[in-house]
Order: structure tokens, then C-alpha cells, then sequence
């Protein structure tokens, strides 16, 4: 029997369907295979913060071009939409923040072109 920490999402959403639908604590123990006390914390958690994930926040990679960068490279891509990428680094860099290069840019640009903030910036 596992705790808390060793169940997979799976695992945890089964725990907050069975609890939802009038399983009792043993019930829902018995089904997934995991302690009682696994069964009260990760309902507990999902009444609380309305999550069971237990993965915790701010990891990963840190952002490069901060929210200030984006929207200094927004300013720049709305002087002159169709220059090309390497155009846009080297204008981006020539500016007061720290130097990146033409794949940070064009990353950056990527993720913004997904929600539609500015149009696409040529490639080449």
C-alpha cells in the first residue's frame, strides 16, 4: 500500500470519484489499493485546493525573456512585422537587457504565436 505521494494521477482521481459518488473511506482504500489515510488526505487536498497533484509549483526551466523582455519584444516585431528572426535578436539584444540567442527568440515568439498576441515573424 503506497501513500499519498506514490499514487498516480489516476490512482488520486479514482479516490475523489469513488469519495464523489458515496464510496466510503474503506471502500475507496480497497479499490485503488492504497491506505486509509492516503484515501482521507488526497480527498482532503481535492476539497481544499481542488487539486490532488502533488507535484510541486515553480519547477522547471526559468524563463529567459521575462514578461518586461516580451513585451519590449512585442514593441520591437510592431515596428517592423516582416523582418526575420535574426533581425529581431539582434535588434532585442543591441537593448538594455541581458543577451539571447536566435532559437530564445524564436521559442519566445512560438509561444506567443500560439495564443495569438502578434502575427507570425518570417523564419529565415
Amino acid at each position: 500500500m503506497g501513500k499519498a505521494t506514490d499514487l498516480s494521477e489516476f490512482d488520486r482521481g479514482q479516490i475523489v470519484m469513488a469519495r464523489r459518488l458515496g464510496a466510503s473511506i474503506t471502500e475507496t482504500a480497497r479499490l485503488v489499493g492504497c491506505s486509509q489515510s492516503a484515501v482521507v488526505s488526497i480527498h482532503a487536498k481535492w476539497i481544499n485546493d481542488g487539486g490532488t497533484s502533488s507535484r510541486p509549483q515553480g519547477v522547471g526551466r526559468k524563463r529567459v525573456i521575462k514578461e518586461k523582455g516580451r513585451r519590449r519584444q512585442s514593441r520591437l516585431v510592431k515596428q517592423n512585422r516582416r523582418q526575420t528572426v535574426a533581425q529581431l535578436t539582434a535588434q532585442y539584444n543591441a537593448g538594455p537587457s541581458a543577451s539571447v540567442s536566435v532559437h530564445t527568440v524564436q521559442r519566445t515568439r512560438w509561444i506567443w504565436d500560439c495564443t495569438a498576441d502578434v502575427p507570425l515573424v518570417r523564419l529565415c
